[in-house]
């Protein structure tokens, strides 16, 4: 029982380094051959992690070889437009210029229900709405809205707001994140001082975060550490 409890804890943490090395992509975001990949994978962890009797470099060999064949496939994506082609496929046209491609959903078999349903998800609840619908090779179906129906943004009314940038975490869980400080060009003493005006140290802290603005968002802890 022993043996399999760390045999699983092993396979488990190298098929999570593989993974990692694999790319930050989102299941529904993978290519064909991404899944494939990561499938099988899962397939071959399992047989040693149950199989007291196979050794456990049966099942890490070939992972290795996968991961090796995933990176072989990426390089070929990127140097060659031809391969990408082939391993990854090419974007569909479902609805073009307002109206619905019959032909490209036949062959993509995608019924009208569904073409619905993915139009739906993003946000888009109208087909007579729709410009642009495109199947990418991932499986997503991104849709462009005819100009009349799209959202109103600044541009359109020709204002230019500022500049947002993106909020530094400054404290997490009472953790001091001294390479944000770092990198906002601040130190431990100065948000020392920034968190006393909420009348708590950094280390009571649930959160603190700086924003492009110069805003202080901080909030204290109720309990301990989770």
């Amino acid at each position: 029982m022993l043996i399999t409890f760390f045999r699983s804890i092993l396979l488990y943490i190298f098929v999570l380094i593989v993974m990692r090395l694999m790319g930050k992509r989102e299941i529904g975001q993978m290519q064909p051959f991404e899944l494939a990949i990561a499938i099988m994978i899962a397939d071959l962890a399992s047989i040693p992690m149950t199989e007291i009797g196979i050794p456990i470099y049966y099942g890490i060999a070939p992972i290795l070889g996968l991961l090796v064949m995933h990176m072989f496939i990426s390089f070929l994506n990127l140097k060659s437009l031809k391969a990408r082609e082939i391993i990854c496929g090419k974007p569909s046209i479902l609805i073009y210029r307002g109206k619905i491609n019959e032909k490209e959903l036949e062959k993509q078999r995608f019924t009208i229900n569904e073409l619905e349903e993915r139009i739906r998800g993003n946000n888009v609840f109208n087909l007579g709405d729709v410009e642009y619908a495109i199947l990418e090779t991932s499986g997503q179906v991104t849709v462009i809205q005819k100009p009349e129906k799209r959202t109103v943004i600044p541009e359109d009314l020709g204002i230019t707001p500022e500049y947002e940038g993106i909020p530094y975490d400054l404290v997490v869980d009472g953790k001091v994140m001294n390479k944000n400080l770092k990198k906002i060009g601040k130190n431990y003493n100065w948000l020392k001082k920034q968190t006393e005006k909420f009348d708590i140290k950094p280390e009571e802290a649930l959160i603190v975060t700086l924003d492009a603005k110069g805003q202080i968002f901080c909030q204290k802890k109720e309990r301990g550490t989770y």
